[in-house]
């Protein structure tokens, strides 16, 4: 098949299965795939170049020095990345519920609730906020209570909720992948790529060791796919103008 027909075939089937309508969804799911590759990029610059700090008191005085920084320790990008992927899941889903529309509402639920844990998880400006109040603090006591109370935090920053996020993401991409071998509408390597990282992220980062080369194993199959699957929504995006 030559490149000519093989794009005309693309048409052809993105016109019967992709409703015109969700094409400004499109472009802000493929535009919201390459923001969130280069927020990754960022935050791994940022992590190499300022390894966060391994205590509550260490974050206690990298906010002191530079709050901005302290909330990036803390994945402060993280946060944005996860608004940008309820745009991205939100785009695959329309562009894939007519190939599996059980599949894709659960993947979509799976994914929608393990941003919300995650929001819920990390707590960034609750350590930003008792810096400031241990910087204040008068007496020792206080000071120990707060340092208390940052233990807590690191502990749910990393705990229950961010496993629930990290699991829930996974399923997500299991479910994503059959539905885009099967519609033909991404190409199976991005399918592939999605089994590839989900695979990898069935060890959850905060699992010690192993989940950490895990998890920076997972980000080269995950950086690939949000290229592919970004500039196939941005292709849908136009086809849905035409």
């Amino acid at each position: 098949m030559t490149s000519t027909t093989a794009d005309q075939t693309f048409g052809d089937k993105a016109a019967a299965m992709v409703e015109s309508r969700w094409k400004g969804l499109f472009v802000a799911g493929g535009v919201a795939a390459f923001a969130m590759l280069l927020l990754m990029v960022v935050q791994i610059i940022v992590f190499a170049a300022w390894p966060p700090p391994d205590t509550v008191a260490g974050y206690f005085s990298l906010f002191r020095e530079n709050w901005f920084l302290g909330l990036l320790s803390l994945d402060l990008l993280y946060i944005v990345d996860s608004v940008l992927l309820i745009l991205i899941y939100l785009a695959v889903y329309f562009v894939l519920r007519k190939a599996g529309e059980v599949s894709m509402l659960v993947a979509l639920v799976f994914g929608l609730v393990g941003i919300a844990a995650y929001f819920a998880s990390n707590t960034a400006f609750e350590m930003l906020s008792l810096s400031s109040q241990y910087a204040a603090a008068a007496t020792e006591a206080q000071k120990t209570l707060f340092l208390t109370a940052g233990q807590v935090m690191l502990e749910t920053y990393k705990g229950t909720a961010f496993d629930i996020y990290y699991v829930l993401n996974t399923l997500v991409l299991f479910l994503f992948s059959p539905v885009m071998l099967r519609s033909k509408l991404f190409s199976n390597t991005t399918a592939y790529l999605g089994f590839l990282a989900g695979a990898l992220m069935i060890v959850p980062s905060t699992a010690g060791t192993p989940g950490l080369y895990f998890s920076l194993a997972s980000l080269v199959p995950w950086a690939v796919w949000l290229v592919l699957v970004g500039k196939r929504l941005l292709r849908f995006g136009r086809r849905a103008e035409a």
